[in-house]
């Protein structure tokens, strides 16, 4: 019996990138050497790939890390995590201009402009983040990154802003996409959303998945008969009048998570085309308002979406590395609008 989880992948979308597979022996099953066992039962898996899987810890057999040594016994429940990597083939070196946060020679943490596609794919086939990496890795001369370009371990969207953590090897690859898997990398985002938020704080819970008519867009569905769990977490930073600064943090990495959740409370994305959140939700029905909403959209073209903070341990140091970056210039300025204009608010009443 084989059971395939695997994290749904697209181009833009905000999801980790690996996969999960759930395997069990069967009970005629002659003794034989996990990763030759593996090897035969994952589709598309090196023999390579499954002997780092071994040594990041990422196999276990019965709840328990093994090696790749280890002899598969009839019954053995496995569960295995695999790096996802995108499905690409050239990624052409570019000379775009990259905000480098951090770097060693395991790992690079991006922080990534809004509108700026991670990888490419259809529509999309350079001005990615992964043709930046090839372009400066090339330019330095750096014989770390065994591809040329490094190994994604999650993606952001493109019309998010952010932290983004990319591999300069598949076995940092292999260690990170467990990290993602267990949910052990705190991520915080900042977000400005439609509407005053009742409490202060709150969670917010629904499987995510595709919409049955929109492929492009996810839906929640509260019952779980479709989707797959996920959890967000959020709290108000700031009340600006009809919209709210929060800030999100997630215990599970779905696409489009955020944005789907937020809709479903009925608070959108301000700006959020997708999710319809590029629409006045709230607020007056005064012409003067209507003309502000607009210029806040001219402002900020995109949803209102930043990976503001970005924590794991390292795979090879052990230590816990924690980021923090700004909110981008047209988050920035949003707010300080809203700010204004709420203040006015208060004063009128």
């Amino acid at each position: 019996m084989i059971n395939i989880e695997e994290e749904e992948h697209e181009e833009g979308q905000e999801q980790e990138l690996y996969e999960h597979h759930r395997i069990v022996a069967d009970p005629g099953q002659t003794p034989l050497r996990i990763d030759k066992f593996l090897f035969n039962r994952i589709v598309n898996a090196s023999r390579n790939k499954i002997q780092n899987a071994a040594k990041a810890g990422n196999i276990l057999v019965n709840e328990s890390a093994v090696k790749p040594n280890y002899k598969v016994k009839p019954g053995d429940i496995i569960s295995v995590v695999l790096p996802h990597p995108p499905r690409v083939t050239d990624i052409l070196p570019e000379d775009i201009p990259l905000e480098i946060v951090y770097e060693d020679k395991d790992v690079i943490v991006i922080n990534k402009p809004a509108g700026m596609v991670v990888h490419p794919a259809h529509a999309n086939y350079d001005g990615t983040l992964l043709n930046a990496l090839a372009g400066y890795f090339e330019k330095k001369g750096n014989h770390e990154v065994e591809n040329g370009f490094g190994y994604l371990v999650h993606r952001i969207d493109k019309d998010t802003s952010g932290l983004l953590l990319v591999a300069k090897n598949e076995m940092t690859q292999t260690a990170l996409a467990k990290q993602f898997f267990d949910h052990d990398v705190d991520r915080v985002y900042q977000a400005i959303a439609w509407g005053d938020f009742e409490e202060d704080e709150g969670t917010i819970e629904g499987h995510v998945g595709r919409h049955q008519k929109d492929r492009r867009q996810m839906t929640v569905y509260e019952d779980g008969s479709y989707g797959k769990s996920a959890i967000s977490h959020y709290k108000v930073l700031e009340r600006l009048g009809y919209v709210t600064l929060v800030e999100c943090k997630l215990e599970t990495g779905r696409t489009h998570q955020i944005r789907a959740h937020f809709k479903h409370i009925k608070h959108p994305l301000f700006n959020d085309a997708r999710y319809g959140g590029d629409e006045i939700i709230k607020g007056t029905t005064f012409t003067k308002y209507k003309q502000f909403v607009q210029n806040c959209f001219k402002i900020l073209p995109r949803q209102a979406l930043h990976a503001k903070t970005l924590g794991f341990v390292h795979p090879t140091t052990r230590k816990k590395l924690f980021f923090d970056s700004e909110l981008p210039d047209d988050m920035k300025q949003l707010v300080e609008k809203w700010r204004n204009y709420a203040s006015h608010i208060v004063e009128d009443d």
